[in-house]
């Protein structure tokens, strides 16, 4: 069992950035370095460890988070490599609720790009003290201190160079060691594995000396003896500057910035270094809380011989073994054999196998202790965002929120045979993603699968066909509509009906009125006990809110909706829970046909960054697609445009897109909001779902 002082040498860290500043590569030179592999991996040849999913490998890019532990320094690191585009946000929400520190990965050409900046709030949601890697500083255009500028502009955060490069594109170096005063030069005949220690060169020394300065006055503000020594021209030493950067990233009022190319194997020691000084360690952080028994908050030391409470924070099932459950163990010891409560789903587990990974190889263990993160096997109840503690205790840790999925497809076998196989896969896939759901359209019969984005979907259906062998046609993209109503409407119903010897009774009034966008579904009941007895209420609540799942348009869900039940009655013997169902359900269907039913569309923020010459090209398409301009502003010869756009505009946006401008410009897009479809589009679209 991992002892109290060996904690202070763990570090649970994550690896985020947007999509393409070098997070993978950044990892594979960190596992290169600490010894975890014997060779480097390229994401561009797909021969990355982390990146091992076939579909990562083709395409260059992260989609699931991969886990991996290494050793720096006698320090135990476990590493989660995000995925960078805004289809996979959720994989990086929940590996950032279950880490300790975060290594932000910028790309010093593009600087804080809109990933960063969504991200970015999601580690501020979970109060994670971060250090910035300025990456690629050996790409053309490559410029540290604007990227460090907008870290500070468009993130709200406090950036504190600790380093300084020396050289940019071509002509980089190495870098400047601000807190050590040396430039540190990476051998490129052993792929940055000699380090040599120089001095600083003199046409630096001006720059150095205002770096360190700077570096000193920040301090300063955190700390009272570098303050009381920088106001009187006093040497602070070395050690000192440490610990007040660790204290002042630990409370998040600073954000060490380094440097470095990963691609070219230079700055990555440095970066270890800092993910050991500056981030913090499990004890460094504060206790976990969840809900006891009877809704009290109770709090967890990080102690292995506390009890035990261990948050699953993602599934994975592939073709071959059983589920795979995360799981970051905040307080006590989970072992093989032990026999742990899951208090969400009031469920006992068996823990019949652990294992700590690395990316997709396993190893078996026989324990998990407080601080640490791996993986349990053949969990039979438990589901992400779950609970684990130990038989006969009960603490629910805070769980994860996940957003509804904007866009879906049909999907079918291709024969008959195929059918349970393809039901089976799907509801596997959807265990492991909380973001991706299969439902079935009520009118034709089909299955219907949604996520977060065209790639999203792209990638579940090429693992379907892949990694699983199921054969299945899949249809176009669909939205992934909404509804809801324009006025306050009242509506009575009565449900009155003999079955066999006994009757069944319940009557409901209720009101409904619309609530302001994102206000999901309210109830309330302002009905006396007299009436309605409190006991029928639950049983009310659950007919409004199951019939509420298909609107009187076309069908998709109703939302922001207050729904108060006002009045009713009940007959002592005749009235059931059933009844008072039916009755809600009939109430509630009767009051959203009649108040004045609208179609609502998820809207889309949108980020295009193109050439000068075509921002009028680009403004033009947009606003032909419905699209509102919120802001254009120039970077060097760039336009940067941000608009809100209809997602069923948006399909096929990357091919119009590049033959507006000859394949210079790129876009970001990610769900903003639902709105209101304007009159005449929404009659269009009704009839084209209704098939009139």
């Amino acid at each position: 069992m991992a002892a109290l002082k060996d904690l202070h040498d763990v570090r649970n860290i994550g690896i985020m950035a947007h999509i393409d500043a070098g997070k993978t590569t950044t990892t594979e030179r960190i596992l290169f370095y600490t010894g975890r592999s014997y060779k480097l991996g390229e994401v561009h040849e797909g021969t990355a460890v982390m990146d091992w999913m076939e579909q990562e490998q083709e395409r260059g890019i992260t989609i699931t988070s991969a886990a991996t532990t290494c050793f720096w320094k006698d320090k135990k690191i476990n590493i989660i490599d995000t995925p960078g585009h805004v289809d996979f946000t959720v994989e990086v929400e929940r590996s950032l609720r279950v880490l300790d520190g975060a290594v932000a990965v910028f790309c010093s050409v593009g600087g804080v790009e809109p990933q960063s900046e969504t991200v970015w709030r999601q580690a501020d949601k979970y109060g994670i003290p971060r250090i910035a890697f300025v990456n690629k500083m050996d790409r053309i255009g490559a410029n540290f201190e604007r990227c460090v500028s907008m870290i500070s502009d468009r993130l709200g955060a406090n950036p504190l160079p600790i380093q300084l490069p020396v050289g940019k594109e071509a002509e980089f170096e190495g870098i400047i060691d601000l807190i050590e005063e040396r430039m540190l030069v990476f051998d490129e005949q052993s792929l940055g594995q000699e380090v040599t220690v120089q001095e600083v060169p003199a046409e630096y020394k001006e720059k150095f000396a205002a770096a360190r300065l700077v570096l000193l006055e920040k301090l300063a503000d955190f700390d009272e003896d570098i303050m009381e020594k920088y106001l009187n021209d006093a040497t602070v030493a070395t050690p000192e500057i440490y610990k007040a950067l660790r204290k002042a990233t630990l409370s998040l009022d600073i954000v060490p910035v380094l440097c470095g190319s990963a691609f070219k194997n230079k700055g990555v020691q440095p970066l270890l270094d800092s993910v050991v000084n500056f981030l913090p360690s499990p004890l460094d952080v504060k206790d976990v809380e969840g809900e006891g028994p009877n809704g009290e908050i109770i709090s967890r030391k990080t102690d292995p011989k506390e009890k035990l409470a261990g948050l699953v924070f993602k599934l994975m099932s592939d073709a071959f073994v059983e589920n795979l459950a995360f799981i970051r163990v905040y307080s006590g010891t989970i072992a093989v054999g032990d026999k742990v409560y899951n208090p969400v789903k009031k469920k006992q587990e068996k823990i019949s196998k652990l294992m700590k990974l690395h990316a997709n190889k396993r190893e078996e263990v026989q324990e998990i202790s407080a601080g640490d993160i791996g993986a349990v096997v053949g969990l039979k109840f438990t589901t992400t965002g779950d609970t684990l503690c130990a038989k006969g205790d009960t603490i629910i840790l805070e769980s994860m929120d996940f957003p509804d999925p904007v866009i879906g497809v049909a999907i079918e076998p291709k024969s008959k045979a195929e059918e349970k196989k393809l039901a089976d896969t799907l509801a596997k896939i959807a265990l492991e993603d909380p973001s991706f759901t299969v439902s079935t359209d009520a009118d034709s019969g089909q299955t219907i699968i949604s996520g977060m984005g065209e790639l999203h979907l792209e990638i579940i259906v090429d693992r379907l066909l892949n990694e699983f062998k199921v054969s299945a046609k899949v249809g176009k993209p669909q939205v992934a509509y909404k509804e809801t109503i324009d006025i306050s409407h009242k509506a009575e119903a009565k449900f009155d009906q003999l079955t066999g010897a006994k009757g069944q009774y319940g009557h409901v009034v209720i009101q409904i009125e619309p609530l302001p966008r994102g206000g999901g579904i309210e109830f309330v009941s302002s009905v006396d006990q007299e009436l309605i007895p409190d006991q029928f209420l639950g049983a009310i609540k659950k007919g409004i809110v199951d019939s509420l799942d298909s609107g009187p348009l076309i069908g998709y869900p109703l939302t922001d909706i207050k729904v108060s039940l006002i009045g009713g009655s009940y007959h002592e013997e005749e009235s059931t829970e059933m009844a008072f169902g039916v009755a809600a359900a009939m109430a509630i269907r009767r009051a959203t046909s009649e108040a004045k039913p609208k179609l609502l569309e998820p809207i889309m923020k949108l980020e295009v960054i193109t050439p000068e010459e075509y921002i009028g090209d680009v403004i033009a398409d947009l606003n032909s697609k419905r699209g509102k301009i919120v802001g254009v502003s120039a970077e060097s010869n760039l336009q940067i445009l941000n608009g809100h756009v209809p997602l069923a505009e948006m399909f096929g946006y990357s091919t119009s897109l590049r033959s507006a401008t000859q394949g210079r410009a790129n876009f970001t897009m990610q769900f903003l909001e639902y709105d209101v479809v304007p009159a005449q589009k929404a009659e269009v679209i009704i009839k084209k779902i209704r098939g009139i």
